[in-house]
C-alpha cells in the first residue's frame, strides 16, 4: 500500500497538522503519477490541433487522441457495435444524448408526444434534469422508477411501468448518494427488450467493477475522468453507433461537419459529428493513461479493497448512537452516506477538516432521493484504491467526536 499511495504525491500533505485522509473520491478522485508524466509529455512535447493539420505536432497530437479513444474502448469492454465520443465528463455526455434525442426537431427526433422516458429514482441530477427537458420540450412523459424505503429499485417495478410508449430508459450503474448498485444489467435487458433506448450512467462505477459493454443491453453509457483517477474536465459518452446516429449533435461548429455553404452543412461521420469544437486532446491522453494505471492495479482487487473499506465504515459508524447509515445493505459500494441525529452535516465536514479527514456534505446532487428518504443533506465518506483501514478508522472515531460535541 505504501507503494501504491507514493503514486499519489497530494496525499503526502497534512492539513491543519494532520495528516491528509483524502475520502471524497465519489465527488473526484486524485491522479497518480502516470496520469501526470503523460499529461506533461503531451503539453510538453505534442501539443497542436488534431484533426487539421499537416505538420509533424498535429500528427502525433492526432495520433495520441485516437489511441487514446482505442485505449478507453477496451477498458469499457466495448464491442465492434460501440463508438466511443470525447465529452467533458458524465453531465455533457448524458446531455448529449437526451437534447440529441429531440433537437432534430418535429418527425426527425426520436422522442415525440406521447412517449414515456422512464429514470430511475436512484439518479444524480445529471442523468434526471436532461430528461426533464426532453419531456417538456417534445410533449413526451417523464415517469420515476421509485425506489423503496430502503432506496433499492426493482425488477418487477420497472416491468409495470414499461409500455409499447416507452422510448427511453436511464439508470445509474451506481447511486453516488447512496452506494445502491441497482439490478442494472436486467433491467437494461428489460427496457431494450421492450423497444426503448438504454442509457447507464457508469460514473460512479467504471472506474473499478462493471461488466464489459459488450456484455449489456446498453445504447448509451456515459462516465467521468475525473472519477477514475484521470483529469478533471474529461469523460466519454460510448454508445451502439445505430444509437448515436439518432443524436442531432449538441455542438455545432468545426470538426464536425463534412461540408459546409452559407446556407448548409453537412455532418460528419461518428464519432466527428459528436465532438464540435477543439477537444481537450491532453486530457483523452491523461484519461487513457488513468484507464491502464487502474488495470495495471487490478480491478477486482480493487473491488474487494472498496467493499471491505465500506464495510468496515458502515461497521463503526452504525455503532455510533445517533448516526444513521443510509442503505447499509449497499455491500458492492465504494462510498457510504450518513445522518447524524441534531447535527448538521456541514458542522460534522469542517471538524472532520479540522481532523485532516475530507468527506462531502450536501444533497450530492441526487435531491429528490434525499426528499424520498425524508432527508436533507448527509455526511458521505468515499473510498478509492489508495485509501486505508487506518484513515476509515480516523473517520470512524472523528464522527464518534463530532457527535459528543455538538449533541
Amino acid at each position: 500500500m505504501h507503494a501504491l499511495r507514493a503514486q499519489f504525491p497530494v496525499l503526502a500533505q497534512s492539513i491543519h497538522g494532520q495528516p491528509l485522509a483524502y475520502l471524497d473520491n465519489g465527488a473526484t478522485t486524485q491522479t497518480p503519477l502516470a496520469v501526470q508524466q503523460a499529461l506533461q509529455q503531451f503539453e510538453q512535447r505534442d501539443r497542436a490541433n488534431i484533426h487539421r493539420g499537416v505538420h509533424t505536432l498535429s500528427q502525433r497530437a492526432t495520433d495520441a487522441f485516437e489511441a487514446a479513444r482505442g485505449v478507453l474502448k477496451r477498458f469499457v469492454g466495448a464491442g465492434r457495435e460501440h463508438e466511443l465520443v470525447f465529452t467533458s465528463g458524465t453531465t455533457e455526455a448524458l446531455n448529449i444524448v437526451a437534447q440529441g434525442l429531440w433537437a432534430a426537431g418535429p418527425g426527425k427526433a426520436w422522442l415525440r408526444a406521447g412517449d414515456r422516458i422512464i429514470v430511475s429514482g436512484l439518479e444524480h441530477h445529471a442523468n434526471l434534469i436532461p430528461w426533464q427537458q426532453a419531456a417538456r420540450m417534445t410533449g413526451a412523459e417523464l415517469v420515476i422508477l421509485q425506489p423503496d424505503a430502503q432506496g433499492r429499485v426493482h425488477v418487477q417495478d420497472l416491468q409495470a411501468l414499461l409500455t409499447p410508449a416507452t422510448r427511453v430508459f436511464a439508470i445509474t450503474a451506481g447511486a453516488n448518494a447512496t452506494g445502491e448498485r441497482p439490478p442494472y444489467e436486467e433491467m437494461l435487458q428489460l427496457a431494450r427488450a421492450a423497444g426503448a433506448l438504454t442509457v447507464l450512467d457508469a460514473a460512479q462505477a467504471v472506474g473499478h467493477g462493471m461488466p464489459a459493454l459488450a456484455t449489456l443491453d446498453c445504447d448509451y453509457m456515459a462516465f467521468s475522468g475525473h472519477k477514475m483517477y484521470g483529469p478533471m474536465g474529461t469523460g466519454a459518452l460510448v454508445g451502439r453507433r445505430q444509437a448515436l446516429q439518432l443524436l442531432y449533435p449538441l455542438r455545432l461548429g468545426g470538426d464536425m461537419v463534412e461540408w459546409v455553404s452559407y446556407e448548409d452543412a453537412g455532418f460528419a461521420q461518428l464519432p466527428a459529428r459528436l465532438e464540435g469544437g477543439t477537444p481537450n486532446v491532453g486530457g483523452a491522453v491523461g484519461l487513457a493513461a488513468a484507464a491502464q494505471f487502474i488495470d495495471s492495479v487490478g480491478r477486482s482487487a480493487i473491488d474487494q479493497h472498496l467493499h471491505a473499506l465500506r464495510a468496515r465504515a458502515v461497521a463503526g459508524l452504525s455503532a455510533i448512537d445517533g448516526i444513521t447509515v443510509l442503505a447499509p445493505h449497499a455491500t458492492q459500494a465504494a462510498l457510504v452516506s450518513f445522518v447524524a441525529r441534531d447535527v448538521h452535516p456541514h458542522d460534522i465536514g469542517t471538524l472532520l477538516d479540522e481532523r485532516g479527514i475530507a468527506v462531502r456534505t450536501g444533497h450530492h446532487c441526487a435531491e429528490p432521493l434525499h426528499n424520498h428518504f425524508g432527508l436533507g443533506p448527509t455526511t458521505r465518506a468515499s473510498f478509492a484504491l489508495y485509501n486505508t483501514a487506518e484513515e476509515v478508522d480516523r473517520l470512524i472515531a472523528a464522527v464518534a467526536h463530532a457527535v459528543k460535541v455538538f449533541q
